[in-house]
């Protein structure tokens, strides 16, 4: 990583209302992010959160998506900045900065983002890292993977919420749409276990191919025609059995996997997407096992987004994730 792939945030980005200048209980999250700069010494207080950009859209238009994603992680700060602190004053959340789109190649921009992944965990800090397409899978992953290896800690499980599986072949080239496959192929390099659960599935989003795919490498899924709320309470059952066996879990979202009435400027919109309250209970569900390591939430494309709508839900979605990891912690 290096300053033509890193960019630090300005304090005089997180601006907007102020109730209360001292009463804590008035702050909004503008008011107490700390910026610093990872390609400079920074000491932070640990069990805080970091929060990291992934300004890309290679992934998407070489997956021939939509592109704009480029811009989601600016549009979604904006909407983070006026939400409530609404966790305890001894929560820290420090704004990591962002990788930057360049001409470099996509797999040199997925290395920079695994490294200052990597970074931000040994630093004792919760990733939450915003895209920029799911290419972000791949490079959120690895910087996973390289800090569990450091820490002698192997056992890595993947927790998806997507329309698709992305796992589409990469002879000619990784994409958004291929990350998955990448990972696979890492992992029986390796040795290693694949570890892979998605929710949210389409039918009409995937090929007979890539669920065959899925099924020869025993990739549990649950099509979003199942996520109902007569069967939530299966689908927990579902979610604890999978964290149980892992020992860490990386949790990914691509914003495609809600339905486009509720976030319209996304790469690829679905319009028979989840709920947003079935996506807020599956997050929390996965969150109380007490073995989500990371975060990230990906293609959100602020030109297609009416009234922000889609980086507003995200913004709330990450809300959703920092609470919930605070009562988890709390209970436990």
């Amino acid at each position: 990583m290096n300053s033509n792939q890193y960019k630090c945030i300005s304090k005089d980005f997180w601006k907007g209302r102020i109730d209360h200048h001292e009463d804590y209980d008035a702050f909004r999250w503008h008011q107490i992010i700390t910026p610093i700069n990872l390609l400079e010494e920074f000491e932070v207080e640990a069990n805080g959160f970091g929060l990291l950009g992934f300004c890309c859209d290679k992934g998407v238009e070489q997956n021939l998506g939509r592109v704009g994603t480029s811009k989601g992680p600016r549009s979604i700060r904006k909407e983070l900045a006026n939400l409530p602190c609404s966790f305890p004053s001894t929560t820290k959340i420090y704004d990591c900065g962002n990788i930057v789109r360049t001409d470099q190649k996509l797999e040199e921009l997925q290395d920079a983002l695994a490294e200052a992944v990597c970074l931000i965990l040994k630093k004792g800090l919760f990733p939450i890292v915003l895209g920029g397409g799911h290419e972000i899978a791949y490079g959120h992953y690895r910087g996973i993977e390289r800090f569990l290896d450091e820490t002698n800690q192997q056992s890595l499980g993947i927790f998806n919420l997507d329309a698709h599986f992305d796992m589409r072949p990469y002879e000619n080239g990784s994409s958004s749409g291929t990350m998955f496959s990448q990972i696979a192929d890492d992992c029986q390099r390796k040795n290693k276990a694949f570890n892979y659960m998605v929710a949210g599935i389409q039918q009409y989003g995937n090929t007979v191919s890539l669920f065959k795919k899925a099924d020869s490498l025993n990739v549990k899924y649950i099509m979003a025609k199942d996520i109902t709320s007569a069967n939530m309470f299966n689908i927990g059952q579902d979610l604890m059995r999978y964290a149980k066996k892992q020992e860490n879990i990386y949790f990914t979202l691509c914003s495609d996997v809600i339905s486009s009435a509720y976030a319209p400027g996304v790469s690829a919109p679905q319009p028979f997407g989840l709920h947003p309250e079935k996506i807020l209970t599956l997050i929390k569900m996965m969150i109380r096992s007490g073995k989500v390591l990371s975060f990230d939430i990906a293609e959100i494309a602020p030109r297609f987004d009416e009234d922000n709508r889609s980086s507003k839900l995200a913004a709330i979605i990450i809300f959703a994730v920092i609470n919930s990891i605070i009562e988890e912690k709390e209970l436990n």
